[in-house]
């Protein structure tokens, strides 16, 4: 499946594209050719072979999905940062009014989050990753604390990944990072199947304009997305898993919870 351009991307939804990157190649050409000399410059820098190939796969991956959704060849993306750090496509690039991208990876996956004209964060974890409990009991907030102190050992790494990437997502949406503290807000679950946030007046911010679903990936992936809510109904969710730079295929994803 393939495709020049999403203009319907222009809408409500959210795509989201797939690549696990263990299925390319550290040294494909192709995906080389892509990238601008200080891009390569860094890709060669990383001593370990799979930050290599994760490098190399994201900035590719970038240029070539941002390139089906505005008239900018996938080597002529110029990108900037914000004053917190995230990355975002340069002002130069006017055909490009709009638009937006997030970034997730951890082992062996990348996700790449695309919308218009809204914010959003992504965040992705493998569950085969040891929870890090000490982090939640010094940065969480005390309500979440609690919450995983009560559990038992076998649910708290699963509650831990559940805060984890809702968090993530949100700090990532603001577009602020670690600069947001994470005790100041909190994330609870009425029923198994919903999430709510609370924010601590301090951060000035109404937790009401934020929608957020959790939802699982093949392969034993945990993904959390927030957006600001539309004026009407609920935003949609496309997925794609790449096979190639070029190729891809709609992908079922199972959603765990979502905003109350």
């Amino acid at each position: 499946m393939n495709s020049s351009k999403f203009c319907e991307s222009q809408g409500a939804h959210v795509d989201l594209w797939l690549a696990y990157y263990g299925e390319f190649q550290n040294d494909d050409p192709a995906l080389l050719e892509l990238l601008n000399p200080a891009e390569r410059e860094q890709q060669a820098r990383f001593h370990f072979g799979d930050d290599r190939l994760r490098y190399l796969v994201t900035r590719a991956m970038v240029r070539k999905v941002l390139s089906r959704y505005a008239d900018v060849a996938p080597k002529a993306w110029n990108f900037e940062n914000n004053a917190y750090g995230r990355p975002e496509i340069s002002g130069l690039h006017t055909q490009a009014s709009g638009l937006r991208f997030n970034l997730s990876h951890t082992g062996g996956l990348i996700v790449l989050a695309v919308c218009r004209a809204f914010e959003m964060g992504v965040d992705v974890e493998h569950l085969d990753r040891k929870a890090a409990l000490g982090v939640a009991e010094r940065f969480f907030s005390p309500v979440e604390a609690a919450e995983l102190a009560s559990l038992g050992l076998e649910l708290q790494s699963q509650r831990f990944f559940d805060y984890w990437t809702l968090k993530e997502s949100y700090i990532k949406a603001r577009g602020m990072g670690l600069s947001i503290p994470l005790d100041r807000f909190s994330f609870a679950f009425p029923t198994p199947e919903t999430v709510s946030l609370r924010t601590d007046p301090v951060l000035g911010d109404d937790a009401g304009r934020w929608q957020f679903w959790q939802l699982r990936l093949p392969e034993n992936y945990q993904l959390a997305i927030c957006t600001e809510k539309p004026a009407k109904g609920v935003r949609a969710l496309k997925f794609r898993r790449m096979a190639t730079m070029d190729e891809f295929t709609p992908l079922e994803v199972q959603t765990l919870r979502m905003s109350v």
